[in-house]
């Protein structure tokens, strides 16, 4: 019998302008992509350099950031907190009624089928937690260049902050990039998307009625149950070419 690890998540403190937002469920690789894809999914910074300060105290379990000091704290943690759905239970500020004052997607790349196929195979290949341990889920950004940048968490939603932090940091335009999943994409997962702007995001799993609806609403198309060779179209945008239309099945997003 083949045995793996057992997946590692760490109960981590944020602290933003001595102001402590909640304890998050993480694992620990890639800490400071995430504090910057949340923040940023979160409304609290708009580029990296509204980050003055990130101290990661791993024994602690404490990470405390430092912001710009034109962060209206009072008004940003006056809002309503709502909790994420899924493992590695998460927090956003962001209802959907929030989300829907996003701005649309008007641009992006054209893909094939076939061709998110092979990089979510390639995906799959190269999560080297996930290979070793299972449970884990993982976010990859795929570049013009067919480049794939991958981060892991034991948490869907977080290892979609690592990648946004990942790419905000970099300053990589959303426009030439594609978001694949590990994870169930709900409102909450669409909305990180959205606020950052891909035009296109897959997930190996299915995507929910509320975060198809927002899809279509913020003009971001969505591909759910990305396996082997097969997907479920949940949006008709044109961004996504079906060659191989045979094998693909149908779904009906309402």
């Amino acid at each position: 019998m083949n045995q793996k690890g057992c997946p590692e998540e760490y109960p981590i403190t944020l602290v933003v302008n001595d102001f402590e937002i909640a304890v998050f469920q993480l694992t620990k690789q890639d800490l400071e992509d995430w504090v910057y894809g949340y923040l940023f999914s979160e409304g609290m910074i708009e580029c990296a350099a509204d980050v003055q300060t990130v101290l990661i105290n791993e024994e602690s379990g404490v990470i405390d950031v430092t912001l710009a000091t034109n962060f209206n704290t009072e008004k940003m943690f006056s809002k309503k907190k709502h909790y994420t759905a899924g493992c590695g239970r998460g927090v956003t500020f962001f209802s959907m009624t929030d989300v829907k004052t996003f701005n649309k997607v008007e641009v992006g790349k054209t893909y094939q089928l076939s061709y998110l196929l092979k990089k979510r195979s390639e995906f799959a290949r190269n999560s080297p937690l996930y290979l070793e341990s299972g449970g884990m889920h993982g976010a990859c950004i795929v570049e013009e260049s067919g480049a794939m940048t991958i981060r892991e968490d034991i948490g869907r939603h977080n290892a979609v902050d690592k990648i946004i932090g990942h790419a905000i940091r970099n300053e990589l335009e959303p426009s030439s990039l594609l978001l694949l999943t590990t994870g169930r994409i709900s409102y909450e997962m669409l909305s990180k998307a959205a606020k950052f702007g891909f035009p296109v995001v897959a997930s190996r799993t299915a995507a929910t009625k509320q975060a198809v609806q927002l899809a279509k609403y913020l003009n971001i198309e969505v591909v759910g149950y990305l396996r082997g060779r097969m997907a479920i179209q949940y949006t008709s945008l044109g961004r996504v070419i079906y060659d191989l239309e045979e094998r693909v099945l149908g779904a009906n997003p309402n």
